[in-house]
């Protein structure tokens, strides 16, 4: 296990591109930290990095005490689990969770006992002689945890290993990972584009856009107070209503007329873009906010209502007990609940 620090890494190709701009954090021994953004946004690039798989072109990326960006990825004691899997199709599961011990010259006794302990582990005792193409997909990604359990790493690397699982399987394997994790207490990267990966695992949230770094925080921190209108809006299923509004003298004005009270401590005045969770808000007959519903999503637990605030789209989450149908309601909403954004830089007010 080893604490992992980034100090102005960063990532630029020789075509001029930069993936990813100067970053800088600290990854706690033992701590799970999740890597989350769109497409591009080069968080795969920084795992890479990590791995050894990608020169490191500014800063300096330790692993425990000793610097590792000229060490080969051999030999920074990490293991890393992919997307597809990785495994070899001709040999057996036994074969394949033990490959990594046979080439560094281990006993075969002691690769016996590992495979065996971590076939335990992740349930795989009863697959060990079968193939992979005779395994399910879950099944093929406990493999690949297996391959990088036995290898007793210091860190763990996860590069979006459930996108090729369904939504069912996704679920279940995120507790699978973050229990084994959990039980090994060894400091683990994961990269994933799916925001509920990353707020149902991480110990911290690290959120990229365009290369850089928007936000870092718990999970919690990250979804009720982030730091951008872009957390805002990728972070939260569904996400946070943003309406563009005018702050002045405590009142928040919605086209010229709809008036909410600002927060109690905002001394700010101007254009603002305003951010309210679909949940922290009420549907009320004694509210001052009306609000038209257009469409009715039933999801089991709870009901999305979509509709229009003062002419833009908005999202309010309510309870199965509600009763709410399309057409005119009232809405409740506490001035603790809204958050305020610049219009232009899109950062927290």
């Amino acid at each position: 296990m080893a604490q992992v620090t980034l100090n102005g890494v960063g990532k630029t190709y020789p075509n001029g591109f930069e993936a990813v701009k100067p970053s800088s954090f600290d990854i706690a021994d033992g701590e799970f930290v999740v890597l989350v953004g769109p497409s591009g946004c080069g968080k795969s690039t920084l795992l890479r990095m990590v791995a050894g798989l990608e020169d490191i072109t500014a800063g300096s990326l330790n692993i425990g005490d000793r610097e590792v960006n000229d060490v080969d990825p051999a030999d920074r004691d990490v293991a890393m689990v992919f997307q597809n899997y990785a495994l070899y199709p001709h040999m057996t599961v036994r074969k394949n969770i033990g490959y990594g011990l046979k080439n560094r010259g281990t006993s075969a006794a002691e690769i016996e006992a590992k495979v065996q302990d971590a076939a335990k582990m992740l349930d795989l005792s009863a697959l060990l002689d079968r193939k992979p193409s005779q395994l399910s997909g879950g099944q093929r990604q406990r493999v690949a945890m297996g391959r990088a359990v036995v290898r007793d790493p210091a860190l763990f690397l996860f590069d979006e290993p459930l996108s090729n699982l369904d939504a069912k399987l996704r679920n279940q394997m995120r507790i699978e990972i973050k229990a084994l994790q959990r039980r090994l207490g060894v400091t683990s990267i994961y990269v994933t584009h799916d925001q509920v990966e990353a707020m149902t695992m991480a110990d911290r949230i690290i959120v990229l856009n365009g290369g850089e770094i928007e936000q870092i925080g718990t999970p919690a921190e990250i979804y009720h107070n982030p730091a951008s209108k872009f957390v805002a809006s990728f972070m939260g299923a569904p996400p946070m209503n943003l309406i563009d509004a005018q702050l002045e003298n405590g009142e928040i004005r919605m086209n010229g007329s709809t008036v909410l009270t600002a927060p109690s401590d905002q001394a700010y005045s101007g254009p603002v873009t305003m951010g309210i969770r679909p949940e922290d808000v009420a549907i009320d007959e004694a509210g001052s906010t009306p609000f038209t519903i257009e469409i009715v999503e039933e999801l089991g637990a709870h009901r999305l209502l979509h509709g229009r605030l003062a002419g833009h789209a908005f999202t309010v989450h309510v309870g199965k007990e509600s009763l709410a149908n399309t057409g005119e309601v009232k809405l409740q909403i506490k001035p603790d609940a809204i958050r305020l954004f610049q219009p232009e830089t899109g950062k927290a007010i």
